[in-house]
């Protein structure tokens, strides 16, 4: 049954069905997202914004009826606006009551573990994994039990030329790692980013078939070395499917 939608989640789906019309966007494998339980999907982050993710959240929308909710960059909690509006849509910023009862229906979680990191790269670093040891994703997953399901676009590093890597330049600055991402410089077809539109390159995106390490975890899995290895298995999961694509 398809949830009522309230005005920001209808203006964000029909933003976002442009941008899939933009890109001649196309995706395989959602039945990889069928049946009861939450999951949480675990994706690429393309350059500079995960568009395939985006738009994946609207073909969520017309395949389970609901938009899945997408775990989103603390920094906008900084306005109140912006946190009206991350929360008007249904997304999350860390773990929580609203993250708790979403896993509670059965709806999905989507995240990108890389970030702004992986996104705001220079075109010499071009669809490969770079999540290093972050394992923040897992601790949730674990903690509520849920099977991961990766996700990877062709296109998705095509939408923009970087110029540089936004980290490497807030270093030089003294610029903390998880604000470095608007010195981040791209082109597109009209010019830099964000005035330019992204270049219209098809997006064709693979939702891989889901991971659970959960079931038969012992107690070494759940410590660090255990999530590391875990960690390590979705980041080659993931890889595969962008070289697949």
């Amino acid at each position: 049954m398809t949830r009522a939608l309230n005005t920001p989640q209808a203006a964000w789906i029909a933003y976002w069905r442009f941008w899939q019309w933009y890109h001649g966007y196309t995706v395989t494998g959602l039945d990889h997202l069928d049946g009861p339980g939450a999951k949480m999907i675990v994706g690429y982050h393309g350059r500079p914004l995960a568009y395939d993710m985006c738009m994946l959240t609207v073909a969520v929308f017309d395949r389970l009826g609901y938009l899945p909710h997408g775990v989103v960059h603390r920094g906008l909690e900084v306005a109140s606006v912006l946190s009206d509006l991350v929360a008007a849509l249904g997304f999350v910023t860390t773990d929580g009551p609203d993250f708790a009862a979403a896993v509670s229906r059965g709806e999905h979680i989507v995240v990108t573990p890389g970030g702004a990191q992986e996104g705001c790269r220079s075109v010499r670093h071009r669809y490969r994994v770079a999540w290093g040891d972050r394992v923040g994703y897992l601790r949730l997953a674990r903690k509520y039990a849920l099977p991961i399901v990766p996700v990877a676009a062709a296109g998705a590093d095509d939408t923009y030329v970087g110029l540089n890597d936004a980290e490497a330049v807030g270093r030089l600055l003294g610029v903390p790692r998880r604000w470095a991402w608007p010195l981040w410089l791209g082109i597109g077809p009209l010019g830099l980013y964000p005035v330019s539109p992204p270049f219209p390159v098809r997006l064709s995106q693979r939702v891989g078939a889901p991971l659970d390490p959960w079931t038969d975890s012992t107690p070494d899995d759940d410590g660090p070395e255990g999530l590391l290895r875990t960690h390590r298995h979705v980041v080659r999961a993931v890889q595969r499917l962008l070289d697949e694509a």
